[in-house]
C-alpha cells in the first residue's frame, strides 16, 4: 500500500475540532491515506459527493470476508464472539443483510416509534422535574442519557437497575474503536454483554406471553419461513441497545451545547418552537453525533481519481461530508431554520440507520422540553473545561453542566 499521509486522530487539534482537521484533509485530496490508533491504515472519504456515491456503492462492504481473507487471530477461538461481526447488520452485506434487516424491521417498526411519543414526553419531563429545584445540572447525565436509555431499555424489556450496565459496557465498545476496526475488539464489557443478552433471551423463550416488547417481536419476526439465528438475534439486541441511545445522547448533548455556543439561534428557537422540526435535521447536519462509518473495497476502483485497491478499509467521514461547502452554502455556521433534507447524518442506502425515526423524535421532543421548561439555560462553565470522550466513530460529551 502506498505510503500513509500525516496523521489525523493523533493530531492534537482532533479532539477539540475535528471538522477544522477534516476540513484540510477535504482540501487535500479526495481520498486520504492515514492510519487510525491502532496502526490500520485506512482511506478517508471526506467530500460530500464520494461520502454519498460511496454509501451506495455496492462495491464498497461491510463485512470485510467478502473484500479480503481474514487474518486468523484470538477472535477465531471464542465461540460466539468470532461471528459477531458478521451477524449483526452493522457488518453485514446483502443478501445476509436484506434478510437481517427486514426481520428486525418487523419488530422495529415507526408505528412502534410514533407510540412512544406521549411516554418519552413524560419521560423527559420527570428528568427536568427532578433537577428542577437546584437550578443547575449535568445535562449528559440527568436528562440526554437517561432519557434515550431508558426508552430503548424499556423497548428491550431490560430492567431499569440494569441501565447503567449498558450504559458502562456499551461506553467501553464505543472507546475501544468497535464500530470502525477491521475486527470486533475483544473487551470483557462485550463478554458480560453478551452473557446478559443471552438470559434475557432465555426468559423470553420460557415466557412468551410477556413478549410484548422488542425481544418477543424479535423472537417472533419471520421473513421468507427464517427467523433469527441465535448469534444474529443475540447480535442484534446488542447493537439495538448500543445504536439505540449512543446517537442520541451525542445529538442532544451536543446540540445543546452548539445552541448556547449560538445564542441567536437559541432564541430564535425560543420565539418560534415550531422550528424545532428543522432544527433537529440541523443540528444533526451540524454536530454529527455518528462522524463516520467504515466500508471495505471489494474490488479495485478510484475515488476522485486516487486509486484504491481492493481489500482496502475506508472511513467514509459523514461529519466532514455535512461541512462540505460543495454541499452546502455556510456550512460551519449553525441555522436552525435551514431546511436541510440530504444531509448523511443517517447514513443513506441500504444501511440507512433503522433507528433514525426514534432518534429525531427524542431530539424532537429533549429540546422542546429543555426549551420550554428551561427557558433561562446557559453553560455552567467555561467551554474550554468541557472533556470530549474519546473514540473516533461517535463524538459526544463526558458531561455537560448547565445552569438555569
Amino acid at each position: 500500500m502506498a505510503t500513509t499521509d500525516a496523521p489525523v486522530f493523533s493530531d492534537p487539534r482532533y479532539r477539540a475540532d475535528p471538522y477544522g482537521v477534516l476540513a484540510e484533509v477535504r482540501r487535500e485530496r479526495p481520498a486520504y491515506l492515514t492510519r487510525l490508533p491502532s496502526g490500520e491504515q485506512v482511506f478517508l472519504v471526506t467530500r460530500f459527493a464520494d461520502v454519498e456515491a460511496g454509501l451506495k456503492d455496492a462495491r464498497l462492504v461491510k463485512n470485510i470476508t467478502n473484500a479480503r481473507e481474514r487474518r486468523p487471530g484470538m477472535l477465531a477461538r471464542l465461540g460466539f464472539l468470532k461471528n459477531f461481526g458478521n451477524t449483526n447488520m452493522l457488518r453485514a452485506d446483502p443478501p445476509e443483510h436484506t434478510r437481517l434487516r427486514a426481520l428486525a424491521h418487523q419488530a422495529f417498526t415507526p408505528r412502534l416509534v410514533n407510540q412512544m411519543h406521549d411516554h418519552i414526553q413524560t419521560l423527559a419531563d420527570q428528568l427536568i422535574d427532578a433537577v428542577e429545584p437546584a437550578g443547575r445540572m449535568d445535562l449528559i447525565a440527568d436528562f440526554a442519557l437517561p432519557l434515550p436509555i431508558t426508552v430503548i431499555c424499556e423497548l428491550l424489556g431490560v430492567p431499569r437497575q440494569d441501565e447503567q450496565k449498558f450504559r458502562r459496557w456499551s461506553g467501553a465498545l464505543i472507546e475501544s474503536g468497535a464500530l470502525s476496526s477491521e475486527s470486533v475488539p475483544l473487551v470483557p464489557q462485550l463478554l458480560l454483554m453478551v452473557r446478559y443478552v443471552r438470559r434475557l433471551v432465555r426468559r423470553r423463550r420460557a415466557h412468551p406471553a410477556s413478549g410484548e416488547d422488542l425481544v418477543g417481536q424479535l423472537l417472533a419476526a419471520r421473513e421468507g419461513g427464517q427467523q433469527l439465528s441465535e448469534r444474529e438475534l443475540l447480535s442484534t439486541i446488542i447493537l439495538l441497545l448500543i445504536a439505540g441511545h449512543e446517537t442520541t445522547v451525542n445529538l442532544i448533548g451536543n446540540g445543546t451545547l452548539a445552541l448556547l455556543l449560538n445564542p441567536d439561534q437559541l432564541q430564535r428557537l425560543r420565539q418560534d418552537p415550531t422550528l424545532v422540526k428543522p432544527a433537529v435535521e440541523e443540528l444533526l447536519r451540524y454536530v454529527n453525533p455518528a462522524q463516520l462509518v467504515n466500508r471495505y473495497a471489494r474490488e479495485d476502483l478510484d475515488i476522485g481519481g486516487v486509486p484504491i485497491r481492493r481489500g482496502s478499509h475506508l472511513l467514509l467521514i459523514l461529519a466532514a461530508a455535512n461541512h462540505d461547502p460543495d454541499f452546502l452554502e455556510r456550512p460551519d455556521q449553525l441555522d436552525v431554520s435551514r431546511t436541510v433534507r440530504q444531509h448523511v447524518a443517517f447514513g443513506q442506502g441500504i444501511h440507512y440507520c433503522l433507528g433514525a425515526p426514534l432518534a429525531r423524535l427524542e431530539g424532537e421532543i429533549a429540546f422542546a422540553t429543555l426549551l420550554r421548561r428551561l427557558p433561562n439555560v446557559r453553560l455552567g462553565v467555561p467551554v474550554e473545561e468541557l472533556e470530549w470522550r474519546s473514540g473516533i466513530e461517535l463524538r459526544g460529551l463526558r458531561s455537560l453542566p448547565v445552569v438555569f
